[in-house]
C-alpha cells in the first residue's frame, strides 16, 4: 500500500530550499535557512545531490560554481571534501548533509525532500542517492517525504523504503527549458507514471497547475503542492488549483 502524505504537508507553507536569504546571510540549502524556516514554524523543502562516495548532500545544483567558491560537479567530490566546501553569501557555513539536516529538524517541522535526477535523462540508472537517502532516514521520528522528477527514483525509493510518503514533482516539461527529448517530455508532461511509481502526491510547476491531469489527479484525492511562488498575488492564484506552496522570497501566510 502507498503510505500517504501526512496532513501537515498541506496545512504549512514550505520554504523552498529552507527560508533563504542572502541579504541576512542564508544562503539556499543552509543550515541557517533551516534554523529560520523553523523558527517561523514552516515546513522546508529541500534538494539532494550524490557525492563520489554514495553520500546524500543538501544541495540543489549538479555543479560546484552558482553557489560556492569552488567548480566541478558535486558528484566528484567525496562527502567529507563536499562538506568542507563553504557556501557563497554565508557566514563561513559549508554544503550540509542530509544526516546533518536531520540532526537540526528533529522531526519538528515537515520536511519535504527532493532528490536530484543522477540518471541525466530520467531514466533508470539510479540507486546510490536513493540508498543514501534510505539509510539516512531510517529511524527518523518526524513528518518527511521524498519527492523526484525522475519516477524511476521514486519507485526505487518505495523499494527500499515502503513506510517513506513519496511524490514526484511534475510540470509542463517544455522541451527548450529541458535537457531532454522532445519524447520524454511529451510523455512525462501527463504524469503517466503517477500510479506504478508508487506516488502518493505530486509538487506542480506552478505556470502549469491549470493542466487538466493535475486536476484529475486532484480529483481523485490526491494532495497538490505547487512550485515555486515568490508573492502573495501568485499565491492566492496557486491556491485555486493546489493545497499548499512551496514559497520564496516573501513570508507565505499560515492558513488560519
Amino acid at each position: 500500500m502507498t503510505p500517504g502524505l501526512p496532513k501537515v504537508f498541506v496545512t504549512t507553507p514550505l520554504a523552498h530550499r529552507a527560508l533563504h536569504d542572502i541579504a541576512d546571510r542564508r544562503p539556499e540549502n543552509s543550515r541557517a535557512a533551516i534554523r529560520a524556516a523553523m523558527h517561523r514554524g514552516y515546513g522546508i523543502e529541500i534538494d539532494l545531490q550524490l557525492t563520489a562516495d554514495g553520500q546524500a548532500m543538501v544541495f540543489h545544483d549538479y555543479d560546484l560554481s552558482r553557489l560556492t567558491g569552488e567548480r566541478g560537479p558535486v558528484r566528484q567530490r567525496t562527502a567529507v571534501e563536499a562538506a568542507a566546501i563553504a557556501l557563497k553569501h554565508g557566514d563561513g557555513e559549508t554544503i550540509p548533509t542530509l544526516i546533518d539536516v536531520l540532526g537540526i529538524v528533529q522531526g519538528r517541522v515537515p520536511l519535504l525532500i527532493e532528490l536530484k535526477d543522477q540518471d541525466g535523462h530520467m531514466g533508470p540508472d539510479v540507486g546510490p542517492l536513493e540508498i543514501a537517502t534510505a539509510q539516512a532516514l531510517a529511524g527518523y521520528a518526524g513528518p518527511v517525504a521524498v519527492m523526484s522528477f525522475n519516477p524511476h527514483s521514486i519507485l526505487k525509493m518505495a523499494q527500499l523504503a515502503p513506510t517513506l510518503p513519496r511524490g514526484l514533482v511534475t510540470c509542463g516539461y517544455k522541451p527548450s527549458e529541458w535537457p531532454l527529448s522532445t519524447e520524454i517530455c511529451d510523455r512525462l508532461r501527463e504524469v503517466p507514471d503517477f500510479a506504478t511509481s508508487g506516488a502518493a502526491f505530486i509538487s506542480h510547476d506552478k505556470a502549469d497547475l491549470e493542466r487538466p491531469r493535475v486536476a484529475q489527479l486532484r480529483e481523485n484525492g490526491v494532495p497538490i503542492l505547487c512550485w515555486t511562488i515568490r508573492s502573495p498575488k501568485e499565491e492566492a492564484k496557486a491556491r485555486r488549483f493546489a493545497d499548499n506552496v512551496t514559497f520564496e522570497g516573501y513570508l507565505a501566510q499560515h492558513p488560519g
